[in-house]
């Protein structure tokens, strides 16, 4: 089935301004169960060497429930909205071009077109990946974004858990060239402990769908188990992943991800003392983090929350990280999503038309922000 025809035609630009950086102190429970005091986002970084994040100004506005943002090699994005389905390339100067809608995609409270990535081969093969959700489960398809149109999708893998909430989404290219995948329970907490579940998972694929090689459970998608709801992926210099998750009432979790391994859910939430379980890295009272997409740079990790409205800045510090700071607390609403775009650069999307934020004019937007040091 392809995509809806539809013109390569331009939407409403907006160009770059200046905005206020906001910052408030607070607190935070690191990996390794020290208490740790956060530096108010105007003061110089706790910690050599760890940038300033800024915010420059607005890339684009006027769009709705933007969610995946997949960077293209020549620059700009392609961002899909989560509610009406749209795909739209976003070029660097703000210049944006309705591309399509994926068909088949149902819109039910957290779910709908959720996470997007092109392949690393891109250049010669053209596609580009998406999770999103039907009524009858959630999905990964593959598309082909060719002169200006896509054309798909063909799903690789489907029968992942979905319900309104908890659908996870979010996927990413390892280093390997794997797809990995964060899928949410699905609101039935006994899914993440279940090797016969996709449903609470971190899934790690072939570009095709397949098991990928080496794998820790045997022909098996699942890469780790015992998550609630990732939405946030991302790797390290190391070549290591990381993930952000909801937790449900006390705590949301930054996890460094091991193949095999359990994080818990639904028997522990955030730190505890069963050594089966694998604690997390970094962990934050839901009111100030509730946290989607993570992006890494120079092994510094940024979390874009929703709850806490804010840009949580982490640096990593070997298999523990460092003292995390906040940014722009309160400044712009839900924060969505957060991704690299050129160098030393974010784009960072709100989400205050999600069903739970509250719009201001211009939302949803994407913010433009500078990593200065």
């Amino acid at each position: 089935m392809g995509l809806l025809d539809q013109p390569h035609r331009p939407l409403r630009r907006r160009s770059l301004f200046a905005a206020a950086l906001a910052g408030v102190a607070g607190s935070v429970v690191s990996g390794r169960g020290a208490r740790a005091a956060v530096e108010t986002a105007d003061s110089p970084s706790a910690e050599g060497g760890v940038p300033t994040p800024v915010v420059t100004g607005t890339v684009v506005d006027g769009l709705q429930v933007p969610w995946g943002v997949a960077p293209l090699p020549g620059g700009g994005a392609l961002v899909g909205e989560r509610d009406t389905a749209r795909l739209l390339q976003v070029d660097t100067d703000g210049a944006i071009h309705e591309v399509g809608r994926v068909p088949g995609v149902e819109p039910d409270g957290e779910g709908g077109l959720l996470g997007l990535a092109t392949s690393p081969h891109f250049a010669s093969d053209h596609h580009v990946f998406a999770y999103y959700s039907t009524p009858r489960d959630n999905r990964i398809a593959r598309l082909s974004f060719r002169g200006g149109r896509l054309d798909g999708p063909s799903p690789i893998v489907t029968g992942i858990p979905h319900a309104s909430f908890h659908n996870g989404g979010r996927i990413v290219f390892g280093p390997d060239e794997m797809l990995y995948v964060a899928s949410g329970d699905a609101t039935v907490g006994d899914r993440a402990q279940d090797l016969g579940s996709l449903g609470g998972k971190i899934l790690r694929m072939t570009p095709a769908g397949n098991p990928a090689p080496g794998n820790p459970f045997r022909d098996s998608l699942i890469y780790s188990m015992g998550h609630r709801n990732v939405e946030g992926l991302a790797f390290d210099s190391r070549g290591r992943l990381w993930a952000s998750e909801f937790g449900e009432d006390t705590w949301d979790e930054l996890n460094l991800i091991r193949a095999g391994g359990n994080y818990g859910w639904p028997d522990v939430e955030g730190r505890g003392d069963n050594p089966d379980y694998i604690n997390p890295a970094a962990q934050w009272r839901p009111a100030e983090a509730s946290p989607s997409g993570i992006a890494i740079v120079n092994d510094v990790i940024y979390l874009a929350n929703l709850r806490g409205e804010r840009v949580w800045q982490v640096p990593i510090r070997g298999d523990h990280v460092g003292t995390p700071r906040r940014y722009l607390t309160g400044g712009y609403g839900r924060l969505r999503s957060i991704q690299p775009v050129g160098e030393g650069s974010l784009w960072v999307t709100t989400s205050n038309r999600d069903g739970r934020g509250e719009p201001r004019a211009g939302d949803d937007r994407i913010l433009h922000i500078a990593l200065r040091r």
